[in-house]
């Protein structure tokens, strides 16, 4: 069947909604986010006319006044409205989380084959040999076929052994960890189970011909990890649902404490997570600082998220109050960092009404681009009537 790429890994989602929040599913890496993938779309405005929009048919200045901040140069950016000179109207919507209009219909690109897909699970000792790794990956990601590396850190990995997952799935988490990734490949349409296994078996004998699998198996032999590698080839979708699993039973183990320490230790204990992307070169910068920043501050928390895209969630395990704000802080402290390495400190979960989330937005263009966002606002919806509060407070 026809192949969409950015379709988000929540199965909740609504096409409309992923288009409001410009939406990053698994393979961004490889295709980009939701807003590549837009041809077009019906928009109500608050006036409740409603306005068809074509990719190219007209520019976003002949609507509102575009601001004139610069977007960080990273593959996700979700922090108010797309700017850049010359822009197209369409993409002025997308991703303006409801601020500007109802998005009613949309025409969307897709590809017209769904190629095979191969997934692996692998943990690494050493948290500096898992970035060389993931740095070749990169490099070399159209001769493997690299659509999406995510990444768990040890403390992820250290809640899955505590809650079984490891067990339940069958995928072992050898003691020792600090680090696992989750590689997905494309292969040609068609591959199936018993063309994958004979190309993973010439990885270990050198035989022709070279192929993206083989490719990897050789480049995880390289690494010293190739014998502890987990793989669900094409068809096998038993596997590939058990190693998936693992990466999603990070997030929900990780909200089942948070759950659990808000009803036995203080309702006003909530989530307390961020959602940061860096150019890659600076991964390792981000994650050290992560580790530092919370142990400075004696937080547990964990982190995860899309390394490809060098895109990493870290997360406060609250025990108290006090760690719901010590990790705000923390986040505040890392968005700031994130900016000064080029990055943006909201990539894919947009804005919405978190007042932390709004201030790192201030943080990300300053008083002055905000003012710019709501002068779109303004000129779209003067009286606040579509999303009040989202991106940043009613005056």
């Amino acid at each position: 069947g026809k192949y969409y790429p950015p379709a988000p890994t929540f199965t909740g989602a609504f096409v409309g909604g992923t288009v409001a929040t410009n939406a990053a599913g698994a393979a961004t890496f490889k295709y980009g986010t939701t807003r590549d993938w837009v041809r077009a779309m019906t928009v109500v405005l608050a006036s409740g006319d409603a306005r068809r929009i074509e990719r190219g048919g007209a520019k976003a200045s002949s609507l509102v006044p575009v601001p004139t901040y610069r977007m960080p140069a990273v593959p996700k950016n979700s922090a108010g409205y797309f700017a850049a000179a010359g822009m197209d109207l369409i993409d002025l919507f997308i991703g303006s989380e409801g601020t500007l209009g109802v998005i009613t219909e949309v025409t969307l690109r897709v590809l017209p084959r769904r190629p095979a897909l191969c997934h692996a699970f692998v943990t690494f000792a050493d948290r500096s040999a898992a970035l060389a790794f993931v740095a070749g990956l990169r490099r070399a990601s159209h001769a493997v076929g690299v659509s999406a590396i995510e990444h768990m850190d040890a403390r992820c990995l250290s809640i899955l052994r505590e809650d079984g997952v490891d067990r339940q799935l069958g995928v072992p988490i050898p003691d020792g960890s600090a680090i696992a990734l989750l590689v997905t490949l494309e292969l040609p349409a068609g591959t199936d189970a018993e063309q994958a296994f004979d190309e993973i078996g010439r990885a270990h004998d050198g035989s022709p011909p070279d192929t993206p699998l083989v490719r990897l198996c050789r480049m995880l032999d390289e690494a010293g990890v190739l014998e502890r590698v987990e793989i669900a080839v094409p068809g096998d979708s038993a596997r590939a649902e058990q190693l998936l699993a693992v990466r999603e039973a990070v997030p929900a183990s990780v909200n089942a404490r948070v759950g659990r320490a808000k009803h036995a230790i203080d309702p006003r204990i909530a989530k307390t997570a961020a959602d940061m992307v860096v150019p890659f070169d600076r991964v390792g910068e981000l994650m050290s600082m992560y580790d530092e920043e919370f142990a400075r501050r004696r937080l547990d928390a964990a982190a995860w998220g899309h390394i490809s895209d060098g895109n990493l969630h870290p997360n406060v395990l609250p025990r108290s109050y006090s760690d719901v704000e010590s990790g705000k802080d923390a986040i505040m402290t890392f968005g700031r960092a994130v900016i000064a390495m080029g990055g943006s400190p909201l990539a894919e979960h947009g804005v919405g009404r978190n007042p932390v989330k709004q201030a790192l937005l201030g943080e990300l263009y300053g008083d002055r681009g905000v003012a710019e966002m709501r002068a779109v606002k303004e000129t779209l919806d003067p009286d606040y009537k579509l999303a009040p509060g989202v991106l940043f407070p009613r005056r």
